[in-house]
């Protein structure tokens, strides 16, 4: 997130953007409550931060992407119906002084003190941060239940390095039962496996795909599995490669009557776990 200096008189210009290895782009349009948050910064002022949507007290990536196609009106009222906000984490520049260079309990301080002085609040939230193993144990257990995927480590002496990465994920698992409805690759060399459940109805629900899968639990998922029939509860559905991903999967349906341990991470989406 940016703010940039105003020239001739002009209104300092605001923007933010998603970025990616395979995108990066101007989400002004698509997020109007947002573009008018970062207004709120100084001029030539860089925040690292996390733009995000929670729906029933979860985080809503599904809505969060959506937002991301409307512009005009539609994106006005998806403002309102799903509002975004800012999760602050790092302050590289501000005032036009680089910040990158000093050490990361430097730059959060004056995060800190740019949120006290500019008063900011929703839907900017500043991310805490703590050095007590207990808090950050007591968060890994609050925060996964609404969708967070775990905690962020970073030196506290580390400087802020472009396109690097200073600092490590801890993600939260669990594991879970699952039953597989179909895989790709083929019956005797399943590549991944597609998982259900029964809802209360007795119909299978798709939940999920699993990351490739290790030779030895291949060799153990193949002896079990027997081509599915046309009474299958998947028949003619299509499978996406990934959330939001158009790509379709190639996939072989199978007799749902293998249940299979899976650790998951929390995160799911309109009750696609990952």
């Amino acid at each position: 997130m940016a703010r940039r200096p105003g020239r001739g008189g002009v209104p300092p210009e605001a923007s933010f953007s998603l970025g990616g290895v395979r995108r990066c782009g101007d989400l002004a349009g698509a997020f109007p409550e947002i573009e008018k948050a970062v207004r709120q910064l100084p001029d030539d002022t860089a925040v690292d931060c996390e733009l995000i949507v929670w729906e029933a007290g979860r985080l809503a990536f599904e809505h969060l992407q959506q937002r991301m196609h409307h512009r005009g009106a539609g994106a006005a009222r998806a403002a309102v119906e799903f509002p975004a906000h800012l999760v602050a984490f790092d302050l590289l520049r501000v005032h036009g002084s680089d910040l990158t260079g000093r050490p990361f309990s430097e730059r959060y301080a004056a995060l800190e003190g740019l949120f006290l002085e500019h008063h900011l609040s929703a839907p900017w939230s500043l991310c805490p941060t703590t050095t007590d193993p207990k808090q950050a144990a007591a968060w890994l257990a609050d925060y996964t239940a609404v969708g967070i995927e775990g905690l962020v480590f970073r030196p506290l002496a580390s400087r802020y390095v472009p396109g690097g990465r200073g600092w490590t994920k801890y993600k939260a698992w669990h594991t879970t039962e699952a039953i597989v409805g179909a895989v790709t690759g083929s019956l005797r060399t399943p590549t991944t496996a597609l998982l259900g459940r029964y809802d209360d109805s007795g119909r299978l629900r798709y939940t999920g795909r699993t990351t490739t899968l290790g030779a030895a639990v291949r060799h153990a998922l193949a002896d079990r599995l027997r081509a599915g029939d046309a009474d299958h509860a998947w028949t003619g559905r299509t499978f996406r490669v990934g959330w939001g991903s158009r790509e379709q999967l190639s996939v072989h349906l199978v007799v749902p009557d293998v249940v299979a341990e899976v650790a998951v991470d929390g995160h799911s989406r309109g009750g696609i776990e990952r």
